[in-house]
């Protein structure tokens, strides 16, 4: 059958059965009764050439947010013998989502009954993720408080609702890992006793998972929905607030120790599988913070040590890592300010495993006018001339001289290195500019 025949979910296709078992002390997912752990990540790409190269690194599932492009995705899944962990985009409170008005919460269910009709008998669909992190609120101080009750009450009849018309396909619900994750879960599945598994997303607590599990004495199986490297908000920052991002080769390393004794060597028994974010590329505080992949469409390294994860093997040209960066000799932390129009010196350290010839790009950023929560959208910050510059390069070392702006303000240099392999590495600098 065409692809363009299954994505529409038709009801004469046979879906593929989804349940959760317990083998030799071990919760294990089961697709069409054969164990399935998931090697996935959250996808970002749309069209099939990103979503094959997930297939490509050895991954085997991916996760979306939305339905919003899954025809396509699900095309794209079909192809390349991909499941698909559906996103139900569940209102949030963070974003003004209210749980009081009876009507808005009874149109977003019956909206997303339909997309689960409509999909249900895809034979890649995995199960239905019911809301990303509702339980993420946070007061008029911005401290993170409990979700309000009707939020659980709400999915609680979706998740009811949905196994009457799928019975195929479990439901989890995403939770972001705040201080009040315990009581989240608690309450959650007090409202949802027919809740398949409790999805968690970590980035830098990626490693305490299996003790946070033991801790809270979860008993239901669990899947992480979300990881890479480490957040915005676990990062030091400039004395002006603007955080400092690791370079592409240290947020690798970082994710990779991460990952040992909880994505890799699980000790609960509990875990089903799990999600590297992000397959693509966004915008959040700069545009490489979370994508394993570069605008420009080069994978990083990060991409490599997932796929050596997954398939027990590097791939055969590696994609180079950047290492660090500094500005006049001062590397991030030092919180850099520079006079207006000031004649500056920048040095990166970037290096290729195959010693690949590489193509250096820099690029002066303004920072972020308003900054997203949650991971919702956020505006790229625009460019801003790099005036007078001049490029070096003596090994690994890669350099630039260049003018500061003369408007004085907050920036970021950045730095692309490239391959020509499909590998690409990166890195950032803040710096202010002062009169």
């Amino acid at each position: 059958m065409a692809a363009e025949s299954v994505a529409q979910g038709k009801a004469d296709l046979n879906p593929s059965d989804v349940s959760i078992a317990m083998q030799d002390g071990q919760a294990v997912l089961l697709v069409n009764d054969q164990p399935f752990p998931v090697h996935g990540a959250g996808m970002g790409f749309t069209e099939e050439r990103g979503i094959a190269s997930l297939a490509k690194a050895g991954g085997n599932a991916f996760r979306t947010w939305d339905a919003s492009a899954l025809d396509a995705q699900l095309d794209a899944a079909l192809e390349h013998n991909l499941m698909v962990l559906v996103g139900l985009d569940v209102g949030k409170q963070l974003q003004g989502f209210d749980y009081s008005d009876t009507s808005s919460v009874e149109q977003q269910h019956q909206r997303l009954l339909s997309i689960v009709e409509k999909y249900r008998n895809h034979p890649k669909v995995l199960g239905w993720i019911l809301g990303n992190e509702p339980n993420l609120m946070v007061d008029a101080n911005g401290q993170v408080i409990p979700a309000d009750s009707k939020v659980y009450e709400a999915v609680g009849k979706l998740s009811k609702d949905i196994k009457a018309i799928d019975p195929h396909h479990p439901t989890t619900i995403a939770f972001a890992f705040t201080a009040t994750l315990a009581d989240d879960i608690t309450a959650a599945i007090q409202a949802i006793p027919d809740l398949d598994f409790v999805s968690l997303q970590a980035y830098g607590a990626l490693g305490i998972i299996p003790q946070i599990v033991k801790d809270m004495k979860l008993t239901k199986p669990f899947m992480i929905t979300e990881y890479g490297p480490l957040g915005h908000w676990e990062m030091p920052a400039t004395p002006w607030g603007r955080e400092i991002e690791e370079p592409s080769g240290t947020k690798a390393e970082g994710m990779l120790a991460r990952m040992q004794g909880s994505v890799i060597d699980d000790p609960t028994g509990q875990l089903l599988g799990s999600f590297a974010f992000l397959w693509g590329h966004k915008q959040e505080r700069t545009p490489t913070w979370y994508g394993l992949f570069l605008d420009t469409g080069e994978r990083t390294a990060s991409v490599d040590t997932l796929s050596t994860v997954w398939s027990n093997g590097w791939p055969g040209n590696r994609a180079p890592s950047a290492w660090s960066i500094t500005l006049n000799e001062q590397p991030p932390d030092k919180g850099v300010r520079l006079g207006s129009s000031e004649q500056v010196s920048a040095r990166a350290i970037i290096n290729d495993p195959e010693n690949d010839n590489l193509t250096v790009r820099w690029e002066l950023l303004k920072e972020v006018d308003e900054r997203s929560h949650g991971g919702h959208f956020e505006r790229r910050p625009d460019a801003a001339e790099l005036n007078d510059q001049k490029s070096t390069e003596e090994g690994e070392e890669f350099g630039l001289t260049f003018t500061a702006p003369a408007t004085p303000g907050e920036y970021r240099l950045f730095v692309y290195a490239v391959d020509g392999n499909d590998g690409g590495a990166t890195a950032n600098i803040p710096f202010l500019v002062v009169e």
